[in-house]
């Protein structure tokens, strides 16, 4: 059997069912057996970044792999930016790339550019085979590596000699490779149940490792159990319902909320469970850090201590994790009383919640949030990229269940927000999937909207345009007092959005007025289509942020 036809093969009996991507001459062997496949759909995205990115937001609204494919050269290199966003927010997908025949390794020959090494820095590893009958080991290598401890893309680049190459190969062999999860120690987990206790303000932080290990309902519980309030970082945005007792809110230099950032700096000890403790979570690490400690629970032991000094750290995956902690309250009888400093986490939630509603003209954009929680139900798939339509969404949006907020997190990623949504909705196609986006992020990674017509996947795009590059503009001017190179708008023009919407072969409409924004949403909700909605805002309005978590500016 050829090598093509095995890689099929494996990937199907994987569990693989949706490839994006794009043919070309060095990875066609493979395309030949993908299009006989009963099994895998694949997707023709318009550019290979969007094609990993695709993939990437497959996994993430359902946790199940997705592969990216291209060819080589050019190609294979236009993966990177796609490889590094997943590899930042720990999104195991894996990517194949063609490649020149191996006689022409360092030759300059055509397209042969050497992707594995590359993508290192950005992928959890990378393999270019050269030899035909180590595929199927290094295929079922590939999908262990993308999913065991921290998850992550892994990278398989095949010469187009090796992908024509007879081996032998057993199609009734199962290799699938077992998944190890580290537990804790049950020392490490008294210890921590006693921090708890003796401490008079502890707070758990919900990261986005405790999605990715299935551990949401885990969570909760132990949070109820022992009645902690909690705080989500970005990447757990909706894993906690946001109407929980409990929840306190986010808290960072930019996705944080008012009173999310105030109970944390009140506490005197910080559970954090599957997070990075990375910048726009921390800012100034000693406004963080001071009068707290930390314990901090993570499946990769290289994390623990990296950014923060930890009183107590535990490797472990985080489903087991919670469920020892679980275990050793049932056991012990624990309770933790800490009701008077946690009854009033609603009423002051409410209180501090910024404000959405708003009648100006020209449109305040967190009306558009207003409108968009007003009209999408709880099961709606929210994906967004960079810029202050970011930072608006992850401080405006009311998300309650885990994979239904999406966001380019590490990265910040213009480009993402488009064909991964369109991976969700594949992922997820009874769910209603929008993105939220700016103008200048929007023309990234446009041309993916012909991937959604293409196949009718009825994503909605929602663009906040204000015709800048607003979230650079504001840093210009409130860190260095100048404006240079970001406005969109020329000679009094916008771009039209629409015209490009309806090229592309999806439904557009420009929104100017605060009262039309909802029958748009609705409209595009009922087209059951591709669905742009420009929505043209105020141009110089502001998004709260600031350098620490005790100095964030107000600024609607």
């Amino acid at each position: 059997m050829k090598v093509a036809q095995v890689i099929v093969k494996i990937l199907e009996d994987e569990g693989i069912t949706a490839a994006f991507g794009i043919p070309g001459a060095a990875i066609n062997p493979i395309y030949k057996y993908l299009g006989q496949s009963k099994k895998i759909t694949h997707y023709l995205a318009r550019h290979e970044e969007g094609a990993v990115h695709a993939a990437d937001g497959y996994y993430r609204a359902s946790g199940k792999l997705a592969i990216a494919i291209c060819t080589s050269g050019p190609g294979a290199t236009n993966f990177v930016t796609g490889l590094y966003t997943a590899e930042v927010d720990s999104i195991p997908l894996i990517a194949i790339t063609g490649q020149n025949t191996t006689d022409q390794f360092g030759k300059d020959a055509f397209q042969c550019v050497d992707i594995a090494s590359i993508v290192k820095p950005v992928c959890k590893e990378s393999f270019c085979i050269t030899y035909a009958n180590q595929v199927p080991s290094i295929m079922r290598k590939a999908f262990k590596i993308a999913k065991e401890g921290k998850p992550g893309p892994v990278l398989i680049d095949l010469p187009l000699d090796v992908q024509q190459t007879e081996i032998d190969y057993q199609l009734e062999v199962k290799e699938s490779l077992p998944i190890s999860k580290p537990g804790p120690s049950h020392q490490s987990i008294i210890e921590a149940l006693n921090m708890l206790s003796f401490y008079k303000k502890p707070v758990l932080i919900m990261g986005g490792g405790v999605v990715l290990a299935d551990a949401v309902k885990e969570f909760i519980k132990f949070a109820e159990r022992l009645s902690l309030p909690v705080i989500t970082t970005y990447m757990a945005k909706g894993a906690f319902p946001y109407d929980h007792a409990l929840y306190v809110g986010q808290i960072g230099m930019q996705e944080g909320t008012p009173f999310g950032n105030k109970f944390f700096l009140e506490s005197d000890l910080v559970l954090g469970i599957g997070c990075r403790f990375n910048d726009r979570h921390t800012g100034d690490l000693e406004v963080y850090t001071a009068g707290r400690d930390f314990i901090h629970i993570d499946i990769e032991a290289k994390q623990i201590g990296k950014i923060i000094p930890t009183k107590l750290g535990i490797v472990a995956d985080a489903k087991r994790a919670l469920q020892s902690l679980l275990d050793e309250i049932d056991k012990q009888e624990i309770t933790v009383d800490k009701t008077e400093r946690i009854k009033k986490i609603p009423i002051e939630r409410e209180r501090m919640k910024r404000k959405t509603y708003f009648e100006d003209l020209p449109i305040k954009p967190p009306r558009i949030f207003y409108e968009i929680n007003r009209c999408f139900d709880d099961d709606t798939i929210f994906l967004t990229g960079c810029g202050l339509n970011q930072i608006w969404s992850g401080q405006f949006q009311n998300i309650k269940k885990p994979r239904h907020y999406l966001p380019s997190g590490g990265a910040g990623t213009l480009g993402f927000d488009i064909p991964a949504a369109i991976g969700a909705k594949v992922a997820k196609p009874e769910k209603k999937v929008v993105a939220v986006i700016g103008d200048g992020g929007f023309m990234f990674m446009v041309e993916e909207l012909a991937m959604a017509a293409q196949y009718n996947i009825s994503i909605i795009v929602i663009i906040i345009n204000n015709g800048y590059l607003s979230l650079i503009r504001q840093n210009q001017v409130h860190a260095y007092n100048y404006e240079f190179g970001v406005n969109l708008w020329y000679k009094d023009k916008l771009v039209d959005f629409v015209k490009i919407a309806e090229g592309c072969g999806a439904i557009g409409e420009k929104v100017e007025h605060p009262e039309d924004i909802k029958s748009a949403l609705n409209r595009a909700i009922d087209s059951n289509k591709p669905y742009v909605i420009d929505i043209i805002v105020e141009r110089q309005t502001n998004a709260a942020m600031g350098p620490s978590i005790n100095k964030i500016k107000e600024n609607i």
